[in-house]
């Protein structure tokens, strides 16, 4: 498997760039993996949504499907993929240090 740097901490990395160890997610390696989405900077609202998912799946261990994030954090899809451009399973899954959703997020 590939290697994700981000700082000083290296991480193994699927052929998607989802991370292997999710329990060693932190905001600084959120901020490297959004950079390989496409998105320069996080604003506080990317960070509603990165939080939320992160919650979700240390809760529930699974990503929450979209209409439950939609409802529950009050984004709106097209809103999402404002601010993750390649969606809420493949950026905002990523980004939140969740591994590659099998589903329908």
């Amino acid at each position: 498997m590939a290697m994700f740097k981000a700082g000083d901490i290296e991480l193994e990395i699927d052929e998607d760039g989802f991370i292997q160890e999710p329990d060693k997610w932190t905001e600084g390696i959120a901020t490297a993996l959004a950079v390989t989405e496409g998105v320069d900077d996080l604003t506080d609202r990317h960070w509603k949504l990165v939080r939320y998912l992160r919650e979700y799946y240390l809760k529930f261990g699974v990503a929450p499907m979209i209409r439950k994030l939609c409802k529950d954090t009050g984004f709106k899809l097209n809103e999402v993929y404002e601010m993750f451009p390649t969606g809420p399973a493949k950026g905002a899954c990523k980004v939140a240090g969740l591994p590659k959703p099998t589903g329908c997020v």
